[in-house]
């Protein structure tokens, strides 16, 4: 099932990763399936074997963070046992991964003998101290790159001089190094050929600039980290479960200007030759997904896709219109939301926007029939009785799914068909085809 290749003759260099000469190459198209509660194993997979079908060569990566599990009280281990039951029972015998989502030196050791992809966020250590030694060690790195730099396909070279060198170096250096730190703690502890590498860089204020970005892939150079995937910041709002908010001609602007630094440094830099940009909160955004579809096509490049709990979304859509005391439960969980809005908004405070005042009063949506529940919280937003906060509330208000313990669970494998369709529907349906297709 692992699809482990021999590195290129390039790679071979001493006292670096690419000593052990191979690592696990991550496929061109990778998409994230999360699933809370890792019940729709099946229902998942059949999406991405439905996009196989149509020619369309997409991996799937089963995602879960450390506070989902601790939030679920779930482990690891589930994780990796919903995958491999999803891939027997349905006879996938294509590459699958496991991703330790958003992890850190404090989180990683329970995911490591399950996982063969590590999302190593180190978006909290940007800005953090590095030594005058370090800094120095960079910047006779990067003085070849002084000057004017020219990214072939960017019409504009950029200004490279000692101080935006020493600023890139006190914002990124530090999170690279730690990036570095966790990579080699799960090598030491798995083997360096044994893992996917992901670099994560998404949660934070300000896009990085192309120039940026490229002195961040000489970091990872020179930091050993064969990442295979990297996850920018990019201009506009990726709220959880909801559509872009921003300037698509910004957005676009910038996604091909990563496309085109990536490509370059893979040129020019001893990183793999299949490292591609991860796009984060990326269930949804179906206002850029032409967008992406159309520029990596353009350029030849892969992408990951890495969802925010559309599983979860669909189970409790499948609950609504499976009517009776599915139903019930369905809006039972919005009152119990609802109720505790400020608690379980808080940890999302920066990748969700909800306006209080247009919530709908819980005695109202006591009142709603499973079809009209299910428009409020299924992801089309032309519908008339979409309500984008609405579903995002809910996105948010999976502790207290995972508070009715079994309840929950009993009640979603009592209706499994119908909440099947909807997993399956929505990750082919809304998100592949209008991506890839």
């Amino acid at each position: 099932m692992k699809n482990i290749l021999q590195m290129p003759p390039f790679f071979v260099i001493s006292c670096s990763y690419t000593e052990f000469g191979k690592i696990m190459i991550l496929d061109k198209y990778s998409f994230g399936i999360g699933d809370r509660f890792s019940q729709q194993g099946e229902a998942q997979l059949k999406a991405i074997q439905m996009a196989r079908a149509e020619g369309f060569e997409i991996v799937p990566v089963w995602n879960k963070s450390n506070r989902e599990h601790q939030i679920i009280h779930s482990t690891p281990a589930d994780t990796r046992a919903e995958a491999d039951q999803a891939v027997r029972s349905l006879k996938w015998d294509h590459p699958y991964y496991v991703d330790a989502d958003h992890i850190n030196l404090k989180t990683v050791d329970p995911f490591i003998p399950h996982s063969d992809f590590f999302t190593l966020d180190v978006a909290d250590f940007i800005g953090s101290e590095v030594s005058a030694g370090e800094v120095n060690e960079f910047l006779d790195l990067a003085a070849p790159y002084e000057g004017v730099l020219h990214i072939p396909g960017i019409g504009e070279p950029f200004q490279v001089d000692r101080e935006f060198l020493k600023s890139v170096a006190a914002q990124f250096l530090g999170p690279i190094r730690e990036a570095g730190a966790i990579f080699q703690h799960i090598s030491a502890r798995k083997g360096h050929h044994d893992f996917v590498a992901e670099v994560s860089m998404d949660e934070v204020e300000v896009p990085q600039t192309p120039a940026e970005l490229f002195f961040i892939l000489l970091m990872i150079d020179h930091f050993k980290i064969p990442a295979q995937t990297i996850a920018p910041k990019f201009t506009g709002r990726f709220n959880k479960g909801i559509d872009y908010v921003g300037d698509v001609d910004q957005f676009r602007k910038e996604f091909e200007q990563d496309l085109l630094v990536i490509d370059h440094a893979v040129r020019t830099f001893q990183i793999p030759e299949n490292l591609k940009l991860s796009v984060h909160s990326g269930s949804d955004k179906f206002t850029i997904y032409p967008v992406m579809g159309e520029l990596i096509r353009k350029n030849d490049k892969g992408i990951h896709v890495k969802t925010a709990g559309t599983t979860w979304l669909e189970e409790v859509i499948g609950l609504a219109i499976s009517g009776g005391s599915a139903l019930t439960m369905a809006r039972e969980i919005y009152a119990r939301a609802h109720a505790r809005r400020d608690e379980l908004c808080g940890p999302y405070a920066t990748v969700i926007d909800i306006d209080p005042s247009t919530l709908p009063d819980p005695v109202e949506v006591n009142g709603w029939s499973g079809t009209r529940f299910a428009n409020a919280l299924r992801h089309i937003p032309s519908h008339a009785e979409y309500h984008p906060g609405f579903r995002q509330l809910i996105h948010v208000g999976y502790k207290v799914a995972a508070e009715m313990g079994g309840a929950y669970l009993d009640m979603v494998r009592k209706n499994r068909e119908v909440v099947a369709e909807q997993v399956t529907t929505n990750i082919f349906e809304r998100h592949i085809k209008r991506l890839f297709i």
